[in-house]
């Protein structure tokens, strides 16, 4: 395949990852509960702050986390993946399925719309990396100019505690993150 030249700097940029923090390591496990932090979505009326517990108590949420909003393997891979699968998640129990990058709402408001997906998906902006960073989940990707990053996973989070928990291992790849491989766990 044959990508513009900006999309295969990108690719580059994340098959050379590392972990920010000098090899911090994942924090949270199946049965734990989510760390406290705060998210900030998009509504009618403009940004607003929204905790853990507001999107995840009381329900089955799936979440998946990646890298990037508009970068080419979350825009054109993982997003999709997900948003092809709303319905047979829906039809498993799963009351709603969000994404979180280290974005801001505004990027992540533009890609939801982008995608066709503002319906269908809850586009939760980590803006200052503070969930990435609370499960052990954060990239260095400073030399590439992007900053720091959240790696790519996608959970089952059944009433505000980890049920499943699948953290991509393979830089530049969607597998053991895709809706696929966490469809076939429920």
């Amino acid at each position: 395949m044959i990508m513009p030249e900006n999309e295969q700097t990108i690719v580059v940029a994340f098959s050379s990852i590392k972990k920010a923090g000098g090899g911090a390591t994942m924090t949270v496990q199946n049965g734990d509960p989510l760390p406290k932090a705060h998210f900030t979505v998009m509504t009618q009326d403009g940004p607003e702050a929204r905790t853990t517990d507001q999107i995840f108590q009381g329900r089955k949420v799936v979440l998946f986390g990646v890298p990037g909003a508009f970068t080419p393997l979350c825009d054109k891979q993982h997003l999709p993946g997900f948003l092809a699968n709303t319905d047979e998640f829906r039809a498993r129990g799963i009351d709603a399925i969000a994404v979180t990058s280290v974005n801001d709402v505004f990027v992540m408001d533009a890609w939801a719309k982008s995608a066709g997906a503002e319906d269908k998906i809850i586009f939760l902006a980590d803006g200052n990396g503070d969930f990435a960073r609370a499960l052990g989940l954060t990239l260095d990707l400073t030399t590439r100019g992007l900053g720091i990053r959240s790696q790519r996973y996608a959970m089952l989070v059944d009433n505000g505690v980890v049920r499943k928990f699948n953290v991509e291992t393979a830089a530049g790849k969607v597998e053991t993150s895709s809706a696929e491989a966490l469809l076939k766990q429920l």
